[in-house]
């Protein structure tokens, strides 16, 4: 993507590529696909063939499954993918989906059918907490013969693009339900495009604060990719939230931000004191690229392009992303490893490598008692390494020509020692005591006490890697998964072993990633050479040698085609010497110069804070001085506005007293935009609020809102505009015509509230952003969200909405508004929330 203004914004084409539905048969192919046509000239549509010899072989093998369980789970795999999704617990609207799916459509199902497959079209996922996550496995032949079904159809695309709902792989729920977030953790997910488990984290930050204050946390998602960071964005815009950073970064790079290492002086000269002095986080989630093969009922084009290769190439760059995110973790912090592969190389290989490295100082945790009703499997302790079609079962049977390519740590032993079947070492009671334990070390001293013994002909690692979770696709008709939960008990010692580092990342045949990069896409983006070296903090790196032609990556179930190697996360500025070690450089960035990415700047102009903060009343307790930032340095071009809590700002100041290491694509919640109509620059405030930041800022207001009956509430939402005359609350319309031109709040009144009552406004409160014009008042927000509003309330309402009554309303609301001047207002919000989407 080139440079030029706007370009963190979300643009329509990055919603158009999204994966082909490869199990719908167009019409053209139907009318191509006779059976009986015995004209073989190839146009015909072809079903993908579910099958290949050497996945099936490679599997077999490693004994992902017992082998009465083989044809059940072969045959899961072979059939399509149901559908998942998570109701937004933020939302307004939260209990009322719940309901309606609990009593409409469910009820509804069930008493029309009784032991076929529709009664269990629509169900719970039984193990995600408090209903809300569900499951839905339908045909669409079932949907065509089935109203309720139907409607439940277009209940679910309606509610998935307002927001109430996300669609999402009901595995691919797991891992943020085993960090254990609260509302104060600092969270880091390193690989997060395209979005949906940084959305469930924000989730569970601002679900146990409350509505009232702000977390104490935030959540940083970063992705390499800058393309895959806006659908990020974009899923995560729907939570309202000003705790959520958005970097741009390799997350085996991603930066720690040490004050102690770098200091640079603020533009003013003076060097500001921070609150944090290195960016470290109580939270890691760390799902990582890999090779994809869990998600084979969704991607049935995999079949083809399967090979254990594609583990095997992935597996160095796993091990250095987890190794970076454990050096991220505060002392007494959680980290989840999780990928969307059923491969060990990529799952209990990495998860014992990492175990080897950090010794003592990381524990694998015991999550089996969590989560009761998820059906999953312990980890794997011994697996055979496949390379170029031969099984090795240690790294001392790897051919010369091959130790390269194949490393040590993808075997069970890694690279501590070999051990013998016969001296009952590997039975894994070095790996966990009575109390359950972990003492690495014990583990280490005692493989290094047999290393003279015979080679076995299977190596056993002697870490309890039972304590991971491997979720396979029959046990509850899902896709596959791993997990895997760490415990950060102490700093990592002083005297671990160094291991040299390469710079690059070689192949057997002496290629460089970076020769290959374009050549291998991945959620994260393109593989890149390690660039610099790792924060003192971070533990040493084994030598990263082997990253096969063939592997493609995916991170969340997402296959990716070929992406362009990004050039833009090049740093720019001057080059400044490493404090660490002698005559090395680390390049710290002068505020903006991350090339392509517009700067991060707090906005201090007191005269527009003012000026909005008297406009909309706003008390003092609400802070906008200082919280507030910008994406341009020029004031009388500011466009938006956004709010960020006081953790984000303590991460803003502390990045940039460390010289603008982190490149931040979005930040913070966007609470004001400029009013560009002639109109609004008629208005005393320049600003109006945005959609997104309403929620926020209402309860702080004592200006420019209005409480609605529910009847002119529904009108507005049905019309988009009306007249001061025609509202059919006389009493309303002329405390509208009394309000200032420009933004304003109309809030649906609760009842037994008349609109003179002095108002103070839940953090609950339903209400829309309007315009005030000379003679009107317009909704500013768009035709899908209107629509959306009202059937949320009709269906709350039920036999208690409002009745129409006998007004001129329709007649005069439905003509052309004689205010084009205001609606001009109206349109350009339309234009930017349809832009965005």
């Amino acid at each position: 993507m080139g440079g030029g203004r706007g370009r963190s914004r979300t643009q329509r084409k990055h919603f158009k590529q999204n994966r082909e539905n490869v199990w719908k048969r167009s019409k053209s192919d139907s009318r191509n696909g006779d059976t009986n046509n015995n004209n073989n000239d190839g146009d015909a549509w072809q079903p993908f063939a579910t099958q290949n010899a050497a996945f099936e072989e490679y599997y077999k093998e490693q004994g992902i499954v017992e082998e009465h369980e083989w044809d059940a789970f072969i045959e899961c795999l072979r059939k399509p993918l149901p559908s998942a999704f998570r109701i937004n617990s933020s939302g307004q609207f939260c209990d009322d989906i719940r309901s309606q799916l609990e009593n409409e459509f469910v009820k509804s199902l069930q008493a029309e059918f009784t032991g076929e497959d529709e009664a269990d079209a629509i169900r719970p996922l039984p193990w995600y907490p408090d209903n809300l996550a569900w499951h839905s496995n339908f045909s669409r032949n079932q949907l065509r013969k089935n109203q309720t079904l139907e409607r439940f159809h277009e209940f679910l695309k309606q509610a998935n693009e307002i927001g109430n709902i996300t669609r999402q792989e009901a595995v691919s729920m797991v891992p943020p339900l085993f960090l254990d977030v609260h509302p104060d953790h600092f969270v880091l997910d390193m690989c997060a495009a395209p979005g949906s488990k940084t959305f469930q984290l924000l989730e569970i930050i601002h679900q146990y604060n409350g509505a009232k204050t702000l977390p104490d946390g935030l959540v940083v998602a970063n992705d390499v990719d800058v393309q895959r960071s806006n659908l990020l964005i974009h899923q995560t815009k729907r939570i309202c939230t000003s705790n959520l950073i958005v970097t741009n970064h390799e997350a085996q790079n991603f930066p720690g931000c040490n004050l102690k290492k770098h200091r640079v002086c603020a533009d003013d000269g003076d060097t500001k004191v921070t609150n944090i002095g290195q960016l470290l986080f109580d939270r890691v989630l760390c799902d990582v690229p890999c090779s994809g093969d869990g998600t084979l009922r969704k991607a049935p084009d995999m079949w083809r392009k399967w090979s254990s290769g594609l583990g095997n190439g992935v597996h160095a760059l796993q091990v250095q992303i987890a190794m970076r995110g454990v050096a991220l973790l505060k002392v007494g912090g959680k980290m989840v490893y999780s990928t969307c592969s059923m491969n060990p190389i990529e799952d209990e290989a990495v998860v014992a490598e990492i175990l080897r490295r950090c010794g003592d100082s990381l524990e694998l945790v015991d999550v089996s008692n969590e989560l009761p009703q998820l059906v999953r499997r312990p980890g794997l302790r011994k697996w055979k390494v496949r390379d170029k079609g031969i099984w090795l079962n240690s790294y001392e049977d790897v051919p010369k020509h091959r130790k390269s390519g194949v490393l040590r740590s993808m075997f069970p032993v890694g690279n501590t020692a070999e051990i013998s079947l016969d001296n009952g070492q590997a039975n894994g009671s070095g790996g966990s005591s009575e109390n359950g334990s972990n003492d690495n070390s014990a583990c280490i001293s005692e493989l290094h006490a047999v290393q003279s013994s015979k080679l076995m002909k299977e190596e056993v690692s002697c870490f309890p890697l039972e304590r991971c979770i491997r979720l396979v696709p029959h046990d509850q008709n899902s896709g596959a998964f791993f997990v895997a939960v760490f415990h950060k008990r102490s700093p990592f010692p002083v005297t671990l072993e160094k291991i040299d580092s390469h710079e690059d990342l070689c192949l057997a045949n002496g290629e460089t990633v970076e020769a290959i990069s374009s050549e291998v896409g991945s959620e994260n983006g393109d593989l890149k050479p390690a660039e610099a070296a790792l924060e003192e903090t971070t533990p040493p790196e084994s030598a990263v040698e082997n990253v096969p032609e063939e592997a493609a990556l995916v991170d969340d179930g997402h296959q990716l085609s070929e992406l362009e190697s990004q050039k833009d996360t090049e740093e720019l500025g001057n080059e400044i010497p490493h404090s660490g070690k002698a005559g090395s450089k680390r390049k710290l960035q002068i505020q903006g110069r991350w090339k392509g990415v517009d700067p991060v700047i707090l906005f201090k102009d007191e005269a527009i804070i003012d000026r909005i903060k008297t406009f909309y009343g706003i008390k003092d307790s609400f802070n906008l001085h200082g919280q507030l930032v910008v994406r341009n340095a020029d004031n009388s071009h500011v466009k938006r506005i956004y709010y960020i809590s006081k953790s984000v700002k303590d991460v803003l100041e502390l990045n940039f007293q460390a010289g603008q290491q982190l490149k931040i694509a979005a930040v913070g919640l966007k609470i004001f935009e400029r009013q560009t109509s002639r109109e609004g620059n008629a208005s005393p405030c320049l600003f109006r609020i945005s959609s997104e930041g309403l929620p926020l800022l209402l309860p702080h207001m004592t200006k420019q809102v209005l409480h609605a009956s529910p009847l002119d509430f529904k009108h507005l939402l049905q019309y988009k505009s009306i007249k001061f005359g025609d509202f059919v609350d006389a009493e309303f319309g002329k405390m509208a015509l009394q309000l200032v031109m420009g933004c304003c709040v109309v809030v649906l009144r609760e009842a037994g509230q008349v609109p003179s009552d002095p108002f103070q406004v839940k953090p609950s409160a339903i209400a829309i952003g309007c315009w005030k014009g000379r003679s009107n008042i317009a909704v500013m927000v768009s035709a899908i969200d209107c629509q959306e509003l009202l059937d949320r309330l009709m269906n709350r309402w039920g036999e208690d909405a409002p009745l129409e009554e006998k007004t001129n309303t329709e007649d005069s609301s439905m003509q052309e508004n004689t205010e084009t001047e205001s609606l001009q207002g109206v349109e350009e919000v339309v234009e930017d929330i349809n832009d965005a989407n």
